[in-house]
């Protein structure tokens, strides 16, 4: 049947209903609830068609704005309603609702969040987001607080699980403060301190913990102290499970005690302070992060957890894995097709060329992308934070030698490197010899994401460069 012959039925069998009905159809359709995903129900079309419409309509009136938030709700698996007044809109779910008050012309005025039990409090996140037209931010937000309670189990299992959450939130900010001098600096914070930068959770938004930047982003930061140049980061959530753990549902930290090491003081796990929950705390990373099976077998050590295993994850060569994750963030090529061939320009120098070695299979070469980590007590966060800084200062130093270009149009002046993998955190850079027909090499072994020693190899009959290992030391680490 043809578009036009299907519009004139349409029309026909619709010509005589009034436009009420037709909005009760569609009000209709769209409360609905979902049992299948919308592109396999009979209604989906429908739905999709007055989402797309929400998203796209620049919501004014307090009528649109009302009908985008019951939207979203829907979208997000939440429960709905206005207020008798028509000003306020109730977004719900049974362990916690969000209050968006309106003025009448649709003005976002505030935003409460209240989980069970407690007190509503007014967030500030929500309230900018709202006031922005940031929906997809305001939808991510309801999607991150319906997660907090995906733990098996009645609403006091669930409850619990919350618990746990708060008091490893409270464990974690004591740690923070634990030997911070009054004047230290964000940069220090991040690089140095016992759990980085933290930022508490306010609101619907979790707290997150920036952990690392790159040696050019320090450099950046202290050029222009204004700017917030933004570091890796992670986020600090729970997860339900199939198993049992058991977890903290009282802070651990009692007082400023350390323990010999200098670590905190935590109390003991008795059946007051814990209880078997089928969940994990989880630090999580937005960015999967390339890390070694050496580094992940490290964190498996550190948590006492089998919930990462090497073989669960998709194993490949560490170094494809950083060239993919950085041509990734640098360019939006098609990453099956690239080349292990990079050049890079540099100022006053001649143009570099890096051949990455993807190395082999092996088990002290191979790695996987990590997004996230589970662990079940507070004490492991300072030892995670540690390993996944020396694995981004690793995969920094690799990152370096990748480009976006791997095309030379003039190769008269260029200087070839070869970068290859050696045993767990270091690696040999490659390269002809400046004056003989032979290769000098230096190998760059990074002890710490503070500590860096290299050591340069010649043939034993080649002339010495300039070059003592400490300068090369003090070089790359700078």
């Amino acid at each position: 049947i043809s578009t036009n012959a299907l519009m004139e039925k349409l029309y026909l069998k619709y010509e005589q209903k009034p436009w009420t009905e037709t909005l009760k159809l569609v009000h209709f359709c769209m409360d609905k609830p979902l049992g299948r995903p919308v592109s396999n129900c009979p209604d989906g079309p429908l739905l999709s068609c007055m989402e797309k419409i929400q998203r796209t309509l620049n919501a004014k009136s307090l009528f649109s704005v009302m009908n985008r938030l019951e939207s979203l709700s829907r979208q997000k698996g939440l429960n709905s309603h206005v207020s008798p007044s028509g000003t306020v809109c109730y977004i719900t779910s049974d362990m916690f609702y969000i209050e968006v008050q309106l003025e009448k012309d649709g003005k976002v005025m505030d935003v409460k969040l209240a989980h069970l039990g407690e007190a509503p409090v007014i967030c500030d996140d929500l309230v900018q987001h709202l006031r922005m037209k940031n929906y997809d931010a305001f939808g991510k937000i309801l999607e991150d607080l319906s997660n907090l309670y995906q733990i098996p189990g009645n609403s006091e299992m669930k409850a619990k699980g919350y618990l746990a959450l708060q008091s490893l939130e409270k464990d974690l900010y004591s740690m923070s403060l634990q030997d911070r001098p009054e004047d230290v600096s964000r940069v220090t914070e991040i690089l140095h301190g016992k759990v980085g930068h933290l930022v508490p959770r306010t609101g619907g938004t979790p707290m997150n913990i920036e952990l690392y930047i790159s040696p050019y982003q320090v450099l950046e930061a202290e050029l222009n102290p204004d700017s917030q140049v933004c570091g890796a980061k992670i986020v600090v959530t729970v997860e339900g499970t199939d198993t049992l753990h058991r977890l903290p549902i009282s802070p651990l930290i009692a007082d400023s005690q350390t323990g010999e090491d200098g670590s905190p003081a935590f109390l003991p796990l008795t059946d007051e302070l814990s209880m078997d929950l089928s969940a994990y705390f989880l630090l999580k990373s937005h960015q999967p992060i390339p890390m070694s099976s050496f580094s992940i077998e490290e964190i498996q050590r550190l948590t006492g957890m089998l919930g990462i295993q090497i073989a669960d994850l998709k194993v490949a060569p560490l170094y494809e894995l950083i060239v993919q994750s950085t041509l990734k963030e640098k360019c939006s090529e098609d990453l099956s097709t690239c080349n292990s061939c990079f050049f890079v320009s540099l100022p006053d120098c001649p143009k570099h060329c890096y051949f990455i070695n993807n190395g082999s299979d092996k088990s002290d070469l191979a790695g996987a992308l990590v997004s996230k980590i589970p662990f079940t007590h507070p004490k492991c966060v300072p030892g995670i934070i540690e390993v996944l800084r020396h694995q981004m200062a690793y995969n920094t130093l690799i990152s370096s030698c990748v480009s976006e270009k791997h095309i030379n149009e003039d190769d008269s002046e260029t200087l070839y490197f070869e970068v290859a993998p050696q045993k767990n955190t270091s690696f040999s850079v490659s390269f002809p010899h400046p004056v003989k027909d032979n290769l000098a090499c230096v190998i760059i072994n990074v002890i710490t994401s503070r500590e860096i020693q290299c050591s340069l190899h010649l043939h034993p009959q080649d002339p010495t460069l300039n070059s003592s290992d400490d300068f090369i030391s003090r070089a790359v680490k700078r």
